[in-house]
């Protein structure tokens, strides 16, 4: 199996607003950087979005190992958040409160169960090259929309 490394990271100018995506994708010292965004969105959906364009750029199962800034979204895979909303039909603990971005986190469960998945956290705006290279690429996804006139 295919070993890659991902780094990720999502953005967003207001919250929600105008929101922006990156991903950088390592195989056998070859990167690949996709990029992209949201006019109307919230971080933790970029977070999300990111981490699925990525997976989705995989065209067999993979070994991956997912590095994000994202507590939201590490979390919920290295807690097992996601198995406790999956097995409280997408609820929080009261069973009642609907788990946000569902729609997403159901995304994302699919690309997760092609490939052999580990979630790793890491210090955003801190020494990793990557995630900063990955912040660098959302936010100016961002800027770049931000700067198109409007109609």
């Amino acid at each position: 199996m295919k070993k890659v490394d991902i780094y990720t990271d999502g953005a967003c100018s207001g919250n929600p607003g105008v929101g922006g995506w990156a991903a950088v994708l390592i195989y056998n010292g070859v990167e690949k950087e996709i990029s992209g965004y949201n006019r109307d969105t919230t971080n933790n959906r970029m977070e999300l979005f990111a981490v699925i364009q990525a997976l989705q750029q995989l065209n067999q199962p993979c070994e991956v190992t997912v590095y994000s800034d994202s507590a939201y979204v590490c979390n919920a895979f290295i807690e097992n958040w996601i198995g406790e909303w999956q097995a409280a039909d997408w609820k929080l603990k009261d069973r009642k409160t609907p788990v946000k971005n569902a729609d997403l986190w159901k995304m994302l469960l699919i690309e997760v169960n092609r490939h052999s998945v580990k979630f790793v956290k890491v210090k955003g705006h801190a020494d990793n090259a990557y995630n900063n290279r990955c912040d660098k690429l959302a936010t100016g996804e961002i800027a770049r929309i931000k700067a198109e006139p409007t109609e």
